[in-house]
């Protein structure tokens, strides 16, 4: 009986328990969501999105950002890929996927970029960040605020290798706007992501995306990331032609699923998009510049902030007093018009004034503004003559005289000008002749003050004419003008030499090819001008505006690189 009872226990047991392990391990865990994105590399327009800008994790597709970011501040000069970064204890603490990496040990950026890029290397991404900004969390602002730089608006970063953490978060579509900036902007840098394997300085690294470049033709990049949370993920590049690709996929449940759809996604968008369009290159980002245009603006500098003394000076000088030419002039139209023989020129009111036996002494004020310079005539302004051509009486004549002969005796005579010619002269003497009778000459004062023997001993100005002579109109502006000589020269200036560096499938490939080389052989081909030739063959890349020796010099240092180079022009 008691067996029985014990085995029925058992029996019972094993019915309640085997199903609900079974239901455990048949039920599957929690798919990670699901989006992806296809955009036209060349012209940055969408092809296919679905879930695009959901925010989900991105896993070690946060290593884009990390290797973008190193790859600006070398591109600055603020390292260099033989940088020697120490590790710290953290980086070296990072869970896989890892490089190996010990607390202390020194290595240079470049291994660091390669084990980031191809073995997704946890320690070696953290080691970037600390090595740039000093910190983790330092550089993760920075990636940040470069994300918003690129167009990335829902993407944040909390670290920088991509292990789920709160608050880091990127979509699809960020994603791919990522991959688009690293094959345009650092194309020198951009053939890490085609490599299978590459040397780590203390390891040889294989790349964790070697499947789906092995499987998929014309595919070279880019990232590959894989969290639980986060599934597997993929942003690739594809070619075909003269059309590119660029995708993103995120929630993977496998490799094989997650290279099965990226695979699907190109080859049903390659069909979609044009052969040829314009190419529209994406803007790089001006984060750091907008920062340092904004500080200029605000940080004044002390000779702004200081007045200038001739703007003081000018501010605290009081205004103009009136001349007695002018209160002359007041006079002499006011006075009531009398039959009297009217006063030709200005060299008879002198005579007149000078007849006067005694002139009323002027004052001390007066004789002071009489002493400074008169302002020059304006063009069609009236001459002084106008005071002594008024018609008066002799009383008011010889009164008008008084005030203004201290004026018109102290000021400077006008110079002739320069464009006047010996007939015109002529001619104006001969106006003034006639317009003048002949008269006895006058007598000087026999008594005067001493201020008024100073301004009346001054010679008497020199009658002037009647007829406006401009300036423009002179005998010497009258002749034909020189006829401008005309020299022409090559636009080349003998810079008519170029080489030609090779023939490649697709006008981008050779434009990066062009743009590799001018970095590196910057102080000859930095200045020339690089050209792609479409040819029957394909794309000629082509440094142009050189001349011979330029061009000679520049194909040895080529050649001696083993890269292919002829030297092309007359």
């Amino acid at each position: 009986m008691t067996r029985f009872l014990s085995a029925f226990r058992l029996w019972a047991l094993a019915v309640v328990t085997v199903p609900l392990l079974a239901g455990a391990i048949a039920q599957p865990a929690a798919a990670a969501p699901f989006a992806a994105y296809v955009m036209d590399a060349r012209t940055g327009q969408p092809v296919y999105r679905q879930n695009s800008d959901t925010r989900l994790h991105p896993a070690s597709l946060t290593k884009m950002m990390t290797l973008y970011m190193a790859f600006t501040a070398i591109e600055r000069g603020q390292v260099r890929l033989d940088s020697r970064f120490t590790i710290s204890s953290k980086a070296a603490n990072e869970p896989p996927s890892k490089l190996g990496l010990r607390a202390g040990q020194q290595i240079e950026l470049r291994y660091l970029i390669r084990a980031a890029a191809i073995k997704s290397a946890n320690d070696a991404a953290t080691a970037i960040g600390e090595g740039l900004a000093g910190s983790e969390e330092a550089f993760t602002q920075q990636m940040t605020q470069m994300a918003r730089a690129l167009g990335m608006n829902n993407s944040q970063f909390r670290n920088a290798h991509g292990l789920t953490r709160e608050g880091h978060y990127s979509t699809a579509h960020d994603m791919s706007v990522l991959g688009r900036h690293l094959f345009y902007d650092f194309p020198q840098y951009y053939n890490l992501f085609s490599r299978r394997s590459a040397d780590a300085g203390v390891a040889q690294v294989a790349s964790t995306n070697r499947r789906f470049l092995d499987d998929y033709a014309g595919a070279d990049g880019i990232k590959t990331g894989y969290t639980r949370a986060a599934g597997f993920n993929l942003t690739a590049s594809a070619q075909r032609g003269n059309k590119r690709l660029i995708a993103t996929v995120f929630g993977g449940t496998s490799t094989a699923h997650r290279n099965q759809v990226m695979a699907g996604l190109l080859d049903a968008s390659f069909p979609r998009i044009a052969d040829r369009v314009r190419e529209v290159r994406p803007q790089r980002p001006r984060m750091l510049v907008q920062t340092t245009t904004r500080r200029a603006q605000v940080a004044a500098s002390p000779a702004a902030t200081q007045p200038e003394p001739q703007r003081m000076v000018l501010a605290a000088s009081p205004a103009p007093q009136a001349r007695p030419a002018e209160a002359a002039s007041l006079v002499a139209v006011a006075a009531p018009a009398i039959p009297a023989a009217p006063v030709p020129d200005l060299t008879e009111a002198l005579r007149q004034a000078g007849a006067v036996p005694e002139a009323p002494a002027a004052p001390k004020g007066a004789l002071a503004l009489a002493s400074s310079q008169r302002p020059r005539l304006r063009p069609g302004s009236a001459a002084p003559t106008a005071v002594a051509a008024a018609p008066a009486a002799e009383a008011e004549t010889a009164v008008t005289a008084s005030l203004a002969a201290p004026v018109l005796a102290a000021s400077s005579r006008p110079r002739p000008s320069p464009r006047r010619s010996t007939a015109s002269a002529a001619s104006t003497a001969a106006v003034v002749a006639d317009a003048a009778p002949a008269e006895a000459p006058v007598a000087a004062p026999a008594a005067a003050s001493e201020a008024g023997l100073g301004l009346l001993s001054s010679p008497a100005p020199r009658p002037r004419s009647e007829t406006v002579i401009l300036a423009a109109m002179g005998e010497g502006d009258l002749g034909n003008p020189e006829a401008l000589e005309i020299v022409s020269r090559p636009a080349d200036s003998g810079r008519s030499f170029g080489v030609s560096v090779g023939i490649y499938p697709s006008q981008s490939q050779a434009e990066r090819e062009l743009l590799s080389m001018a970095l590196q052989d910057g102080a000859i081909l930095g200045n020339a001008r690089r050209h792609v030739a479409d040819t029957r063959r394909g794309f000629n890349a082509q440094f142009v505006n050189l001349n011979k020796g330029q061009a000679e010099l520049a194909c040895e240092r080529l050649r001696s690189r083993s890269r292919e180079c002829s030297v092309i022009g007359r």
